[in-house]
């Protein structure tokens, strides 16, 4: 598995809220709270659609 580059996160913003999004290393997931959906990480690459989110609920 290729590690996500955590400087990309200030680059990246949530596709829903346009606000900031938390890196989870365990799940290998990028967090947008405010959307309430977590975009997962593969391959090192953060895949930010919004079909592919997981939603928190």
């Amino acid at each position: 598995m290729t590690e996500f580059d955590r400087r990309m996160l200030e680059a990246l913003i949530c596709p829903v809220t346009q606000g900031r999004l938390d890196y989870d290393a365990e799940k290998q997931e990028l967090v947008s709270r405010g959307a309430n959906l977590a975009f997962p990480i593969r391959d090192g690459i953060p895949v930010m659609l919004v079909d592919e989110a997981r939603d928190l609920g």
